[in-house]
C-alpha cells in the first residue's frame, strides 16, 4: 500500500500545482488540446518525454512503446491492429502537429533484445509479442553487424540504438499523410537519443550524418549547487534545423 499512497501523494501535488496554483491552464485544457509536437518516445521508466522536457500538460502528443518504434504504414484492412499508425495519423491530420520526434535512449532494453534474438528467428511462442515487434527496428541491427563486426557490446549497443531512430524516421515517411505534410513543409521529423549515461541530450544531424549534442552533458561546474558553465548552448531555432 505505501507505494499506491505515493502515487496518490503524487497526484495532490499535480492538484496543487495546476489546478490550484495554474488553474487557467486547465481551464483551456478543458475544452480540448492543441500540442505542437508528437513525441514518439520508449515506454522505459526512466525516460519520461514529459519529465526529461519539463512540458506541461497539453504541449506533447506522446505515443510510448517498446524501443520506440514506428513500424512501416500498412493496410488498415490486414487484420492487424495499428495502435502506434493511428496516434501518428491522429497526431497529423487532427492536431496538426508542426513536428514529430522520435527519442531514443541509451541502455534500451527492447534494442538489447534485438541484438539477442537471432536475425532470423521467426519461430516465436504464440504469445511472444516483444521479438515480432523488435524486428521492426531489423535493418538496424544488420546496419551494426555489418560495420561493426568487432565493436564491444556496448558499442553495437548504442549504434543500435542510434540507427533504430533512423529506421523509424524513415517509415515515418512511408506514410502518405506524413510525408504530404512534410513536402508542403507544414511538418519536420526529428530523431532524439537521449544519453541516460551522461545526461545528454542529441540529435540526428542529416548534413553530418551522425548524432550531435543538443544538450550537453553538465561539466563539474554547471552541477547543483555550483557556478553554471559559460559553455555557450544550442538555440531553439538550430534545434528545430537538426534531425529535420
Amino acid at each position: 500500500m505505501h507505494e499506491i499512497e505515493r502515487l496518490l501523494k503524487g497526484f495532490e501535488r499535480f492538484q496543487r500545482r495546476y489546478f490550484e496554483a495554474r488553474p487557467e491552464l486547465f481551464d483551456a485544457l478543458r475544452t480540448g488540446q492543441k500540442p505542437q509536437t508528437l513525441l514518439i518516445g520508449c515506454s522505459d521508466s526512466r525516460v519520461d518525454p514529459g519529465l526529461l522536457l519539463d512540458c506541461d500538460p497539453g504541449e506533447l502528443f506522446t505515443v510510448r512503446n517498446v524501443a520506440n518504434l514506428v513500424p512501416p504504414c500498412g493496410d488498415g484492412a490486414s487484420g492487424r491492429l495499428h495502435g502506434v499508425s493511428a496516434a501518428i495519423q491522429f497526431a497529423v491530420e487532427q492536431l496538426h502537429v508542426v513536428r514529430i520526434i522520435v527519442m531514443g535512449h541509451a541502455g534500451c532494453g527492447g534494442i538489447r533484445a534485438l541484438l539477442a534474438h537471432p536475425q532470423n528467428d521467426d519461430t516465436n511462442a504464440p504469445q511472444d509479442f516483444i521479438g515480432p515487434w523488435v524486428r521492426i527496428a531489423g535493418p538496424a541491427r544488420r546496419m551494426v553487424e555489418q560495420t561493426l563486426p568487432n565493436a564491444s557490446p556496448a558499442e553495437r549497443q548504442r549504434a543500435c540504438e542510434q540507427a533504430a531512430i533512423l529506421v523509424s524516421l524513415r517509415n515515418l515517411e512511408s506514410f502518405p499523410f506524413v510525408r504530404e505534410a512534410c513536402e508542403r513543409g507544414a511538418l519536420t521529423l526529428h530523431g532524439w537519443y537521449f544519453d541516460l549515461q551522461a545526461g545528454a541530450l542529441l540529435a540526428y544531424s542529416e548534413r553530418a550524418d551522425d548524432f550531435l549534442p543538443l544538450v550537453c552533458p553538465l561539466t563539474p561546474e554547471a552541477r547543483p549547487h555550483r557556478q553554471p558553465s559559460n559553455r555557450p548552448s544550442i538555440d531553439s531555432g538550430q534545434a528545430e534545423m537538426l534531425g529535420s
